[in-house]
């Protein structure tokens, strides 16, 4: 039988095409990072005298398309050099089967025409004879000054040469030249170190990321002082990276019967032919790369309370707020009425003010609204004077917006009689506040507040005394001289507000609006708060008990003021099962809230009070589910005190995240599993019966009060989700991502460049062309 060797050549031949190696380079640097590479090549600036040569590889095995990624980096290279005869000469080779000089050095005088002409440089194709090409410049430069400059050469290849390249390019470095090999496509890495200069990892780039190769290529002529950086502070550092190739390998997968006809007539042979598969062996070979880097905006941590700078190019960046902290630039709370309250303010226009007083208290309140007013506020102001009687100028809520409001102040006139502020206060508390008046839980809070310069000439304890019984928050601002009046009028030194040169008044603005937007009312309704009741749903309570429980929570939510800047709440019921009923961002408004309250499902069964805390824990105080960093956070638990056998250690590992845990125990005695999860003291409250409850409703609001007030860590309950590590810094948190997430809060899930190479290998199939670089996956650099 003859021997059987045509099948297996014959597939050495097919599979020869495919590609031996896709190299790869990757930076390790974070997402900011990699920003400032990009913004450190655009302020780096070539004005020393220098010859500089772009040597193109314009070969069939680079194409087309790569040819023009070639030329777009030998342009982006150019906007950071000083082109004129005197300082930097630019001109440009193209080589292929022969080298082509597509214009000497001397030809152009500006950058503009540099890169004109370059971008006009036409494909050849050929051979890649770049050995040839070198040789080629060992007679000087095309136009350059005979080496009485520095001479710079950038070779951009493949480094796939046909012909010996490392003689030809040690002659021209011993001459003085300075070669870097910048590859393009999928190069030869031996071959880029080859011709490249020394030190060679700093010589040699990829062309196929223009920004980060264009930096290492000004970064190390930084060194030589021939490039400068824009801002002082940049600095020039050493990154690890990885030189990347996949090498493609043959391996014999079996055997198959396979038949060839026989010289014989009418023979067939039979024989076991061996078959092969392909796959890519991933080989890395570390390095280090050199990359300028500039102070970047974010830099400082500009951005408080948690807060996530955002760098906008050199100088530019903004903040992403948490929800709490919603604010100017940098989440530092908005001087802005932000608060849900109307003001009156309510001027002395008496002769013991005088009319230079008046003018100065308008001016005031001009500049107040003008400050603290937007579109979105959710306060009200209103205007009235007075001396004899009071003149309500500007309703509370009615103006159109706040020029219209300005120019109703403008028209208050002065009228110099007597100064009677206790008949103005009788008539404010009953009419002050108009159509803006409101009854029952609605009625946002009202606030007076008082200008005055002149002591009153009436009686002043008694319409005060009646005003602030009207649930009206008085506040005095005034000189030294009225400081004792105001106190009284006012009832605490507190809301008082006092200058002592008429100048300093205008600065009483930030002060004012702290106070107004401070004050705790009933139910604290100005504290931030994450709120969540728990409700023992089980059949030891019963459906009627249930059903108190939740009108004993709707009326304790009536306290509050429900919106997802200041209080939110939520609602889990546990019985023969755990259930959520809403979570802490689901009813941004109280009426809502109160609906969903009532909609509570009775859940029946055995509950586990432990379970429940578990449930809170991990599924309802979460970023993910609505809870916000930096705010106080509690949890109101009410049972009847069976199935809480299990909820100490849960109840003590909440409070160890910084949240508040209260149980409200209903029944005729005190269990001590009870009293274990109940922990303090002061986190207990004991009711007889389920018809108590609404006798204890003042002791749970000065609780959940007590405890908004607390210090809190912003890394606690940790805003960090996918196993990110909460930092505290500066005032503030960052989270640290692990295993791919990214994003503020390590919500985003990033495909790493590896993963994604492998996958793709996976799914196709051998000899089909991967992706370039620049459509790998985020998170990592591919120079």
């Amino acid at each position: 039988m003859p021997p059987f060797l045509s099948l297996p050549a014959v597939c050495l031949l097919l599979f020869s095409t495919v590609s031996p190696s896709i190299p790869l380079q990757e930076v390790h640097v974070s997402r900011e990072t990699i920003g400032k590479i990009a913004v450190a090549s655009k302020m780096m600036w070539c004005s020393a005298a220098a010859d500089i040569l772009f040597l193109l590889d314009g070969s069939h095995s680079i194409g087309k398309g790569s040819f023009e990624r070639a030329k777009r980096f030998a342009i982006a290279v150019c906007d950071a050099l000083d082109i004129s005869p005197g300082r930097v000469r630019v001109g440009a080779l193209q080589f292929g089967s022969t080298p082509h000089l597509e214009f000497p050095l001397d030809s152009f005088s500006t950058r503009q025409e540099v890169k004109t002409n370059i971008k006009r440089i036409a494909f050849k194709g050929g051979r890649t004879e770049t050995g040839l090409a070198l040789k080629h410049l060992r007679r000087g430069f095309p136009g350059g000054r005979n080496g009485t400059v520095p001479q710079l050469l950038i070779v951009i290849t493949d480094g796939k040469s046909q012909g010996p390249v490392a003689l030809p390019a040690k002659q021209l470095r011993e001459s003085g030249i300075v070669v870097f090999a910048v590859g393009v496509r999928f190069p030869r890495w031996d071959e880029l170190l080859t011709l490249a200069s020394e030190p060679k990892q700093q010589h040699v780039l990829l062309a196929e990321q223009v920004e980060d190769a264009t930096n290492g290529l000004l970064s190390t002529l930084s060194s030589s002082a021939l490039c400068i950086s824009a801002d002082p502070d940049c600095r020039v550092e050493a990154y690890p990276c990885e030189r990347k190739t996949l090498e493609t390998v043959r391996e014999l997968a079996g055997n198959a019967l396979c038949w060839r006809g026989s010289r014989q007539a009418d023979g067939v042979l039979a024989a076991r032919c061996p078959f092969y598969s392909w796959k890519r062996v991933l080989q890395t070979h570390p390095a280090t790369c050199y990359r300028t880097i500039c102070p970047g905006p974010c830099d400082s941590q500009p951005c408080q309370n948690g807060g996530t700078c955002i760098p906008e190019g050199v100088d530019r960046y903004h903040c992403l707020c948490p929800l709490a902290f919603g604010g100017e630039v940098n989440c530092a709370p908005k001087l802005s009425l932000e608060c849900r309250i109307d003001v009156l303010f309510l001027l002395d226009s008496s002769a013991g003010t005088t009319l230079e007083g008046f003018r100065r208290a308008k001016t005031f309140v001009k500049r107040f609204v003008q400050a603290v007013l937007t579109e979105d506020s959710r306060a009200r102001v209103g205007v009235a004077s007075y001396s004899r009687d009071l003149k309500v100028a500007v309703p509370v809520g009615e103006y159109q917006d706040i020029p219209d409001l300005v120019r109703s102040l403008d028209r208050v006139p002065f009228s110099g009689g007597p100064t009677l502020t206790g008949s103005a206060l009788l008539q404010v508390a009953e009419h002050g506040f108009g159509s803006a008046s409101r009854t029952g839980q609605d009625r946002p809070h009202r606030a007076v507040v008082l200008l005055t310069e002149s002591h009153s000439q009436d009686e002043v304890a008694g319409p005060a005394a009646h005003a602030r019984t009207r649930e009206l928050l008085l506040l005095g601002v005034g000189s030294e001289m009225v400081q004792a009046d105001l106190e009284l009028i006012t009832g605490s030194r507190k809301h008082v507000l006092v200058y002592t040169d008429p100048g300093d008044l205008l600065g009483q603005t930030p002060e004012l609006q702290r106070r107004l937007c401070s004050q705790p009312r009933p139910g604290c309704q100005a504290q931030s708060l994450d709120l969540v009741f728990l409700l023992d749903a089980s059949a030891s309570v019963g459906p009627e008990n249930f059903a108190q429980m939740q009108t004993f929570v709707r009326k304790c939510t009536l306290r509050f003021d429900v919106n997802p800047d200041v209080t939110q709440v939520g609602l889990v019921v546990y019985g023969s099962q755990v259930q959520t009923a809403f979570g802490l961002d689901t009813h941004p408004t109280r009426p809502a809230v109160l609906r969903a309250m009532s909609q509570a499902p009775y859940l029946g069964g055995v509950g586990s009070a432990g379970t429940a805390l578990l449930h809170i824990d991990d599924k309802v105080m979460t970023v993910q589910r609505g809870a916000r960093p930096g705010v106080p956070k509690a949890v109101v638990m009410l049972t009847g005190g069976s199935g809480a056998e299990d909820a100490a250690v849960p109840a003590q590992k909440l409070r160890n995240n910084g949240i508040s845990v209260l149980v409200v125990s209903v029944g005729a005695v005190l269990r001590e599993t009870v009293r274990r999860l109940a922990g303090p003291r002061d986190s207990l409250i004991h009711v007889a019966a389920y018809s108590d409850l609404r006798y204890h409703q003042d002791t749970l609001i000065e609780w959940i009060c007590r405890e908004a007030k607390r210090p809190v860590n912003l890394c606690k309950p940790s805003p960090c989700m996918n196993e990110g590590i909460c930092v505290l810094k500066h005032g503030s948190y960052r989270c640290e991502c692990l295993g791919g997430w990214e994003g503020p809060h390590c919500e985003n899930r990033v495909l790493r460049g590896d993963a994604l190479m492998a996958h793709s290998f996976q799914q196709e199939p051998a000899g089909r062309q991967q992706p370039s670089p620049s459509q790998q996956a985020p998170g990592h650099l591919r120079i």
